[in-house]
C-alpha cells in the first residue's frame, strides 16, 4: 500500500451502474473503487465483474449483518465475485464473523482468487456522540464502544475494520499491521462535510494509521474527476515526502 494510487478508494455512490462504469474508466489512475448498497441493488454481481473487467480492484460495501450461517452464504458469494474488500457488522457477534471469515477464504481458494479481507464496521461515520447514546441508548462513549468491537473483530480472526478517521490512532496502537484500518469520512482540505460527522484530511487519515482512505463526492462531484483524484493522491505523495 505504499503507492497513494492504492490507497484511496474511490465510493460510487449515487450512481447508477453505467454513470459508474463510465466514471471508472475515465479516470485511468484509478485502482480501487466501492460499490455500496445503492449501485449494488441497482446493478447487482454484474456491476462488480464488470468493474473487475475494467481492472478495478473492488471494495464490497453491504455490511452484511445476519445469523452465522447467513453471513457466511453472502461472504461465499461476495468472495467468488472477485471482491477483495467486504465488509461485515462486528455487533453480529464472534461466531458470525468467524464464520463469514471461513467462507470468504474457502470461496475464494475455491475459484483461484486472492483471499479477500473481511472489514468489521464499528460506528458509522454518520453517528455522534450525544444522538448514539439518545438512539440506541448505548451509554459506553464512542472512545470506548469503537475498540470494543474492534477487538471483538480481531479476536474473531477479521482482517481489518471501517471506522472513522478520528478513532485510526487509538485503534492502530492496537492492532499493528497488517490488521488494516479503512476509514470513510475523509475529506480533502476545503471539502464541505456533508453527511460525515467524523473526518479528516486524506494526508491526517494516513498519518494517523489507515491504510486505505475512502473517497466520494469529493472526487466523484469534482468539474474534474480525474485531476480531483490526482490531487488527493498528490497530497498524500507530499505529506509521505515523495516528491
Amino acid at each position: 500500500m505504499s503507492e497513494p494510487t492504492d490507497r484511496i478508494i474511490v465510493a460510487l455512490d449515487g450512481m447508477a451502474p453505467e454513470q459508474a462504469l463510465a466514471f471508472a474508466a475515465a479516470v485511468p489512475q484509478l485502482c480501487w473503487v466501492k460499490v455500496g448498497l445503492e449501485l449494488f441493488v441497482a446493478g447487482g454481481p454484474a456491476v462488480v465483474q464488470q468493474l473487475r473487467y475494467q481492472g478495478k480492484r473492488v471494495f464490497l460495501d453491504l455490511k452484511f449483518h445476519d445469523i452465522p450461517a447467513t453471513m457466511a452464504g453472502a461472504c461465499r458469494s461476495a468472495a467468488r465475485l472477485g471482491a477483495e474488500l467486504i465488509t461485515v457488522h462486528a455487533c453480529a457477534g464472534t461466531e458470525a464473523l468467524g464464520a463469514a471469515q471461513a467462507a470468504a477464504l474457502e470461496s475464494a481458494a475455491a475459484v483461484g482468487l486472492p483471499a479477500p479481507t473481511l472489514l468489521a464496521v464499528t460506528v458509522l461515520t454518520s453517528w455522534e456522540q450525544a444522538r448514539f447514546a439518545a438512539e440506541l441508548a448505548i451509554g459506553e462513549p464512542l472512545a470506548a464502544y469503537v475498540p470494543r468491537l474492534a477487538r471483538l473483530a480481531a479476536a474473531a480472526g477479521i482482517g481489518g475494520c471501517v471506522c472513522s478517521p478520528l478513532e485510526v490512532a487509538a485503534l492502530r496502537s492496537a492492532h499493528p499491521e497488517p490488521f488494516a484500518l479503512v476509514t470513510p469520512g475523509i475529506r480533502p482540505a476545503g471539502a464541505a462535510h456533508g453527511d460525515q460527522q467524523r473526518v479528516l484530511t486524506p494526508a491526517q487519515a494516513v498519518a494517523a494509521g489507515a491504510s486505505q482512505l475512502v473517497i466520494g463526492r469529493p472526487i466523484t462531484a469534482a468539474p474534474d474527476p480525474a485531476a480531483a483524484f490526482s490531487a488527493c493522491c498528490r497530497e498524500l505523495e507530499l505529506a509521505s515526502g515523495h516528491q
